[in-house]
């Protein structure tokens, strides 16, 4: 493929939808733009068949079907741990840890194509065989399509904070996504937050603190370290830059 890592072109937005039926009432992991250019399509059509995984769909097009199957050692040939990135963007944290663990197993699941695509070439590049992608509303992955208990690592990294107070409802992280990931995650796994937004991190830590009966933090003090797994990237440095503080958290399932 001869895209590099780093383009950023200017995409047009898709088609608006007005089908009712492809509304949701609840929050997504996502604000769904953009559409890929042909060295993209290219990667779609070449790199897809090893890396994208087809889940059956319900009426929205990034949702699947509440009888959706996604069994991780049919997928992966065999018994891993699996981590599972919510969001996963360009790929550049899930292709890093894939490339450097080869012994655990990772699961993207994004709902911009192009995203898709870049990470699909950047696998490519870094030879990968234990990562794969889906291209859906992560949420509805982890509560239909994987098994109970199947995953060890959830990943949230720098979700849309919906910075506007009357937008706040619609952020990612809230008591019901702690309750998917909890069924989700098996005992003593773990859910890594991080967000360069200050009030978007303390609500993610109160809602967190609030699920208790199902986790309970996995760090001392207000903040979880910089989970070092986590490679530093533009989107990252450009919050830094901005003086905006990057805080970690991680909760581990009971």
């Amino acid at each position: 493929m001869s895209e590099t890592p780093n383009e950023t072109p200017q995409q047009p937005l898709p088609a608006k939808s007005f089908d009712p039926r492809t509304f949701r009432e609840k929050p997504v992991s996502f604000v769904r733009r953009g559409r890929m250019t042909p060295s993209q399509e290219r990667a779609w059509d070449e790199l897809g068949p090893r890396f994208l995984l087809e889940l059956p769909r319900d009426h929205a097009v990034t949702s699947i079907a509440k009888d959706a199957s996604l069994e991780p050692a049919a997928v992966y040939g065999r018994v891993a741990p699996l981590t599972v990135e919510v969001g996963s963007g360009q790929g550049h944290a899930i292709v890093h840890a894939a490339s450097e663990h080869r012994d655990r197993d990772y699961l993207a699941i994004e709902v911009f194509q192009a995203g898709l695509a870049r990470t699909m070439i950047r696998a490519e590049w870094a030879d990968t065989t234990n990562l794969k992608l889906v291209e859906a509303n992560a949420p509805e992955v982890l509560e239909h399509a994987l098994p109970a208990g199947s995953v060890d690592e959830i990943w949230v990294f720098f979700p849309d904070p919906w910075h506007k107070a009357r937008h706040n409802k619609r952020r990612l992280i809230s008591e019901d996504f702690m309750r998917i990931a909890a069924r989700a995650l098996r005992p003593g796994g773990l859910l890594r937050l991080a967000t360069d937004w200050e009030d978007y991190a303390e609500q993610m830590r109160e809602v967190g603190d609030a699920a208790s009966a199902a986790f309970e933090r996995a760090f001392d003090g207000d903040w979880a370290p910089r989970f070092d797994g986590r490679v530093l990237t533009a989107f990252e440095q450009k919050g830094i830059d901005k003086g905006r503080e990057i805080r970690d958290l991680v909760y581990r399932r009971r």
